[in-house]
């Protein structure tokens, strides 16, 4: 593993930042924490931690959008079953729902292709690039500094891809203060090993999203695949299970409570850092117009799969994450009602200010937090701008042929000056994306999820709108869902975009080709592809202002906050990170505790006769005739040693909680956020104990402040997956090809 020093200031830092569990640590930063990791019972010496070469962290692996890890060697990976979503309804039909029934391949030639889009990404080396993507920025600001950014980040990516087995890319930390380069091995055959049935999988459904006491199996087993030369290749019948450097041990004995943990995976975004007004913003405007968005197309799908069983399946995977993103974001709101992380953040800033002045060296950060709140201020505008226009296109087919044109228009460009996203590297997956598209599409649901967000935006005032798209569709001011419905279908009619020999047939297609088409979608993507460019030349000139005005607002915060002896780790930002916590309950609410473990028991109580809340009978009866034998547990309370003095005198036992069952979910104080499902969760020598997969209701504010009173993330206890694997869905080919230990 190779690192560059990290600056002076941000390192000094860190041997005195950590407080709670607050901090999701680059690896590299675990060799500097090793007192706290310490004082959390962590026997993984940091320094180990901070080599991506060794166990545990050369097992952590990312799907793009998820967390996994290796426990095999054998390529076989575990994550979450809402991760393997799509790899199950892709291999789904209304016939053969394995979303419904689940499913194991009990040999290597019954596992499943996940789909052409499914990766695993293996993250092998990182590297500090800040001076090379910042030499050439002196002067610049606007979009002129975003393309230089661009253009630096473009080079260190050509120049790191010379094996296309790779992935890399440059991505900024705290907010364009730091470059690192990651270089990730990419396997492109993916496929499905097991995941239980959705009454186990998916238990309690978007009812009891972020909710707790929480009874989820949520896990899915994956395998990685490879040529018989021993690298990455696409899938093929012949192609062999990759076989990792390490894979994560078993531990069956699981955790108790007060246990110390390490969580590794790739957290999404968080926003630690952003100002008072952008949490206002956030409550106030855009969050409650996401919500809105968010729920009209949730009810749709709904409304439309339940008459349509077909529908269902293709859009199950959808209306999922759908369902998972709107609650996350009414959590945020209840939260900012609950906690008032406004006035928290304010009182911060007035704090920061007031540092600031006490010192006349100081007075640059001041000009910094001055401008910072005017490029914010101005990309708020834009937001509200730009909202329903961009919801105004939220047709696949509209997006499939905006993708195509853009390409084409790219394409005319040398590879270097296109723009990320189109460039020769990234066809695979504009080809993947494309062929996919069969398997969760459907005309009857574009057209209704198209038309209500139209009508949505025909409602809005004339300055929002955009006149080459009402044009192009016939849109008047105020027209209903119905009207637009009627203009819509004419469109459908006149495009060969709905099947994938249509659309994969425009690939490598001349821009003129596309301006002289008479496909009816084609023909709207390029009637509005100005507008598209004309926007993001305004995105881009407020992310340059951006990238001026907040790494130096950061400069002032991680100053500040060495003197207050406070974490300084960067923002979430969907790279590599690890944190640590205990396993550990929370105060709820007045009177209300919740404890760190749930159970079979509890879930069997739970059940209904129907979704979500059914529980599969072979569960029910391998729990109620005593096939527990392992798993089973009297209490789960701290083991603590006694006093020698008590081999001499007596002392009154430690008051412990009757268990009785076997434990299904846990918690634990550990930092996490989106991204973070399918998270390996260790146990103090790095041994696999669970899975992360969620974060309780009163924690979903932590994307923007940590409360260490409150802030639990919920895991799927491995002790639960193992009593599933072996003594109901009979997995045993998968216990045996895992490490598993008990001590």
């Amino acid at each position: 593993m190779k690192y560059r020093v990290l600056t002076a200031a941000l390192t000094a830092v860190l041997a005195s930042s950590a407080y709670a569990d607050e901090g999701q640590w680059q690896p590299h930063q675990l060799a500097e924490l090793q007192t706290q990791l310490t004082k959390a019972g962590i026997e993984i010496p940091g320094k180990q931690l901070a080599d991506l070469s060794q166990y545990p962290m050369n097992a952590i692996v990312s799907l793009g959008y998820c967390s996994a890890s290796f426990v095999s060697g054998q390529g076989l990976v575990v994550t979450n079953h809402h991760c393997g979503y799509n790899a199950i309804q892709n291999n789904s039909t209304k016939d053969n729902n394995l979303i419904e029934k689940g499913f194991l391949a009990k040999t290597l030639k019954e596992e499943l292709p996940a789909g052409p889009q499914e990766r695993l990404y293996i993250t092998e080396e990182v590297l500090d690039v800040t001076d090379k993507v910042t030499a050439s920025l002196s002067g610049l600001t606007g979009a002129e500094r975003y393309e230089a950014i661009e253009t630096a980040r473009k080079n260190l990516i050509k120049d790191c891809e010379t094996d296309p087995n790779y992935r890399c890319s440059v991505v900024s930390f705290h907010h364009g203060m730091q470059y690192f380069q990651i270089k990730q091995l990419m396997l492109q055959d993916v496929r499905l090993v097991y995941a239980p049935s959705e009454a186990v999988g998916n238990f309690g459904g978007d009812i009891d999203n972020f909710e707790y006491p929480r009874h989820t199996g949520d896990y899915t087993f994956l395998r990685g695949y490879v040529g018989k030369d021993g690298k990455p290749a696409p899938y093929a019948e012949e192609n062999v299970p990759y076989q990792p450097k390490s894979f994560l041990k078993v531990n069956a004995n699981g955790v108790r409570e007060g246990d110390g943990i390490l969580l590794a995976g790739y957290p999404g975004q968080t926003s630690r850092y952003r100002l008072a007004d952008e949490i206002a913003f956030a409550a106030d405007w855009q969050y409650p117009a996401m919500v809105k968005t968010y729920q009209q197309m949730i009810n749709s799908i709904d409304r439309l799969g339940a008459a349509d069983a077909e529908l269902k399946v293709k859009y199950a995977s959808v209306v999922k994450s759908h369902n998972n993103r709107m609650k996350k974001l009414q959590g945020l709101l209840d939260g900012f009602q609950v906690t008032d992380i406004h006035a928290i953040k304010l009182e911060r800033e007035q704090q920061l200010n007031q540092w600031i002045k006490a010192d006349p060296s100081r007075a640059a950060y001041q000009q910094a937090l001055l401008e910072l709140a005017k490029v914010v201020d101005a990309e708020q505008a834009f937001t509200q701008q730009t909202y329903y226009f961009e919801n105004a296109k939220r047709s696949d087919l509209l997006t499939a042929a905006s993708t195509l044109y853009r390409l084409a228009q790219e394409q005319q460009k040398p590879d270097a000056e296109r723009e990320m996203g189109y460039q020769d590297r990234d066809l695979p997956m504009i080809k993947a994306r494309l062929a996919r598209l069969d398997k969760s599409y459907a005309e009857a649901m574009d057209i209704e999820l198209w038309s209500e967000q139209l009508a949505d935006y025909a409602a809005q005032p004339e300055a929002v709108r955009v006149a080459e798209l009402d044009q192009a569709l016939g849109l008047t001011a105020g027209m209903t869902q119905a009207q637009i419905k009627v203009l819509l279908q004419k469109l459908y009619a006149q495009s060969q975009l709905a099947s994938t020999e249509g659309r994969l047939a425009w690939l490598g297609q001349k821009a003129e080709a596309f301006e002289q088409s008479d496909d009816a979608f084609i023909r709207l993507a390029v009637a509005i592809a100005g507008k598209n460019k004309a926007l993001e030349l305004q995105d881009k000139t407020l992310k340059g202002q951006i990238a001026v005005v907040r790494p130096a607002y950061m400069q002032a915060i991680i100053a500040y906050n060495k003197e207050q002896g406070k974490p300084v780790y960067p923002d979430a930002n969907s790279t590599l990170r690890i944190t640590y916590g205990t396993v550990d309950g929370y105060p709820a609410k007045d009177g209300v505790y919740k404890t760190p473990f749930t159970s079979v028991k509890g879930m069997i109580a739970k059940r209904q006769a129907a979704y979500p809340f059914h529980v599969p009978q072979a569960l029910v009866d391998a729990y109620t005739q005593g096939k527990t034998d392992g798993y089973f547990y009297a209490d789960l309370a701290a083991q603590t040693k006694s006093p020698w003095y008590c081999g001499i005198f007596s002392c009154p036992e430690p008051k412990k909680t009757a268990f009785n069952s076997v434990p299904v979910n846990f918690l634990s104080s550990a930092d996490t956020t989106g991204g973070n499902s399918g998270s390996a969760v260790m146990n103090a020598r790095g041994e696999l104990v669970g899975l992360n997969f969620d974060s309780t209701y009163e924690s979903i504010t932590k994307d923007w402040y940590f409360n260490p009173e409150i802030t639990r993330a919920i895991h799927v206890d491995i002790r639960f997956m193992l009593w599933m694997m072996q003594y109901v869905d009979g997995a045993d080919n998968l216990l045996s090809e895992m490490s598993i230990v008990r001590h």
